[in-house]
């Protein structure tokens, strides 16, 4: 299975180097980097690493809390996408099938931002219901309150992480949750954001019509008010 570890370390040379061999020495091969952040010689780092299925965390985590300045986020599960470059495979998909894109968009968010699910949801001036859902969702939702309805990452009352990016004036929404995990950094935002920014480049004018179409299945709805 694949870990997502994210590790906040000393951003000095050598520092990286460290991480990746009590990694390799705990058993994880390190299949992905992400520099997150660089701030006042921290640095904020995303690794994905092939582990194996079943087998406990705690020589991992006991590992990289022994390097001196390294402290973990948070390790949890992920579905890597498919590629080396996942963002440009999805605006193609997206371009091949126009019509069904801001579901397309919904379905492969999960996998790029390494969350559980993630859900398009319809927001009017009272009510916000979510029409559609990725992979992932195996029990009712309870949704979180939306507003401010701008790009952004919030916690809900239960600890899950959630991520938001409203889709033109469509009167849609794209939600990302994942829970066991850290906060979505501002950069995860961001490339949410730039997601949703290349779907609607892709539809144009036929956003508003395509948003329409989505069959809305009021599975769960909060007051957005």
């Amino acid at each position: 299975m694949l870990l997502r570890i994210r590790v906040r370390l000393p951003d000095r040379p050598g520092s990286l180097g460290k991480v990746a061999r009590i990694l390799g020495a705990a058993g994880a091969d390190v299949v992905q980097m992400a520099v997150l952040e660089r701030d006042a010689g921290r640095a904020l780092d995303d690794f994905t690493v092939a582990w194996p299925s079943g087998a406990g965390i705690d020589r991992l985590c006991d590992g990289l809390a022994f390097i001196p300045g390294v402290d973990i986020e948070g390790v949890w599960p992920t579905v890597e996408s498919q590629g080396a470059f996942p963002d440009a495979a999805l605006v193609g998909q997206l371009a091949a099938n126009p019509d069904g894109a801001l579901v397309i968009l919904a379905d492969a968010v999960p996998s790029i931002l390494s969350a559980d699910w993630a859900g398009l949801v319809r927001v009017t001036p009272g009510e916000a219901i979510l029409v559609h859902t990725s992979l992932g969702v195996f029990a009712d939702i309870d949704l979180p309150e939306v507003h401010p309805l701008r790009p952004r990452s919030f916690t809900d009352q239960d600890g899950t992480q959630y991520a938001v990016a409203p889709i033109g004036e469509a009167g849609l929404a794209v939600l990302v949750a994942r829970t066991a995990a850290p906060q979505f950094h501002r950069t995860e935002v961001f490339r949410l954001a730039q997601l949703v920014s290349a779907t609607e480049a892709v539809l144009g004018s036929r956003l508003t019509l395509m948003a329409a179409a989505v069959d809305a299945v009021p599975a769960v709805s909060t007051d957005a008010s």
